[in-house]
């Protein structure tokens, strides 16, 4: 948990002023909410994995007499399971609805049911309220976002949920430049489902980004290397590190998920573009497709071995409830229950084609196993012998090091501890891009530095 959600200071920045907003995260390890003041109203959203914590806030503060609106996107696919604890849902986009939720409590006449619309202009969003957040406790407090949706449609994925309709929509460069600079942070990581769906729309924003000498990284789709121009805009704007979804490497999987990208014989290249331009990979990789054998697992973790990625994160495929896979699952027989605590990505929770649950899982396992061991993370360190001191400490301090995160998020020193490594890095990149400027666009022979994030 190292840069906070956007949705609970959206709602925050939608509320009306003549309200006293407080914010509460557990993710956070400071126990339940607090109750002194007791809230008047309590809105939660409600994550798939953790609906039944949300339920049971809910019902505790609905006995001690006050209003729950529950939103969120489990709220959206299984409307009819969160109601009873609630006295209000928000069925969709919520910021819009808030304000009116909120005086319709003043007035007595709360609805059961508030609808909002994703075709609305995101820019007449107002900005989060990120003076509610606790700065100690995030890496960064600048979580951002400039785009809604994404230009695929996979059927795994949350966007494809029934109802979630959510056309790809931008912000203005210039509202998401100033929120960047007011929040006065180094490093931003940018929230979006693909940063890079409108390849001129991300150009601009480079524009605007590289005069404030920041770093930041961000979620893409692999295609955006089909421009090596653009990729070298990013660098020179400052993003260090990008989150790129490769799902899997049997193209008939990505063809079955209406997955558009790139040929997977050509993920190399394509991430040699990026770390060229001083941009490390964090790939992210889905397990048990129905083209998936049991070999899946080390194919997998050679081609992360091969093309040298900094970092990889493995998921189970999970069926979410709503989407087209779900149904798919449904009616062939094949999940095993509807435990949603374990629709986490980490736990088999349908019966694969071609292994059992156990081999998924196993295999799942076997992955992180070892994507983290010493040989594993010591060949796939970087070409460039400038970047392999930050990477080795990068690589250690991620999963090898859970204890170390535990107790720094307990005692709200997240920020304190990493923001002389975050303003280091922002230092180290800026030499990085005056050595990136030099370079001749075209086939240019040089070398450049890479640099690894103080983010993962």
């Amino acid at each position: 948990m190292l840069t906070p959600s956007l949705a609970l200071t959206s709602i925050a920045g939608a509320t009306p002023a003549d309200w006293e907003v407080s914010y509460w995260d557990e993710n956070l390890l400071q126990g339940p909410p607090p109750t002194d003041p007791f809230p008047q109203v309590v809105g939660i959203s409600v994550h798939l994995t953790f609906a039944a914590r949300a339920y049971a806030l809910a019902d505790w503060y609905r006995r001690r007499g006050t209003v729950v609106v529950l939103g969120g996107l489990h709220v959206l696919s299984c409307p009819d399971e969160a109601a009873p604890h609630a006295d209000a849902l928000v069925v969709g986009e919520g910021v819009q609805c808030w304000p009116t939720v909120l005086r319709d409590v003043e007035a007595g006449t709360l609805r059961r049911v508030y609808h909002g619309s994703f075709r609305q202009a995101y820019r007449d969003d107002p900005p989060p309220r990120r003076d509610l957040l606790p700065r100690r406790s995030f890496l960064t407090t600048t979580s951002l976002i400039a785009t809604r949706g994404c230009h695929n449609r996979c059927g795994f994925c949350y966007l494809a949920t029934d109802g979630l309709a959510m056309p790809y929509q931008v912000r203005d460069v210039e509202q998401v430049v100033e929120e960047f600079r007011a929040d006065g942070q180094p490093y931003a990581v940018f929230t979006d489902n693909n940063l890079g769906s409108r390849p001129e729309y991300l150009r601009s924003l480079c524009q605007a980004l590289r005069p404030l000498g920041v770093i930041w990284s961000a979620a893409v789709t692999i295609d955006v290397t089909d421009d090596p121009s653009l990729v070298r805009a990013m660098a020179l704007a400052g993003c260090t590190g990008v989150f790129v979804g490769f799902e899997s490497l049997a193209g008939e999987n990505l063809v079955d998920a209406n997955k558009k990208t790139p040929s997977p014989d050509d993920y190399a290249r394509r991430v040699a573009i990026l770390h060229d331009h001083g941009i490390q990979v964090n790939g992210s990789f889905v397990l048990g497709f129905d083209h998936d054998r049991p070999d899946v697992f080390e194919r997998t973790v050679a081609l992360i071995e091969a093309a040298r990625l900094e970092c990889a994160t493995f998921h189970i495929l999970t069926p979410y409830p709503g989407t087209p896979l779900f149904r798919t699952m449904e009616a062939e027989g094949r999940l095993l229950h509807r435990d949603w605590s374990q629709y986490d990505t980490a736990h088999a929770v349908f019966r694969p084609r071609y292994m059992t649950p156990e081999d998924l899982q196993a295999g799942y396992a076997w992955c992180y196993h070892r994507l983290f061991s010493h040989a594993s993370i010591w060949h796939r360190r970087p070409t460039d012998w400038r970047a392999v001191p930050p990477y080795l400490a990068m690589s250690y301090l991620h999963k090898r090091s859970n204890w170390f995160w535990h107790q720094l998020i307990r005692h709200r020193l997240t920020g304190p501890v990493w923001h002389p490594l975050v303003e280091w890095t922002r230092r180290r990149h800026l030499r990085f891009r005056h050595r990136l400027e030099q370079r001749t666009l075209p086939g240019a022979q040089t070398r450049a530095g890479s640099v690894v994030s103080a983010g993962v």
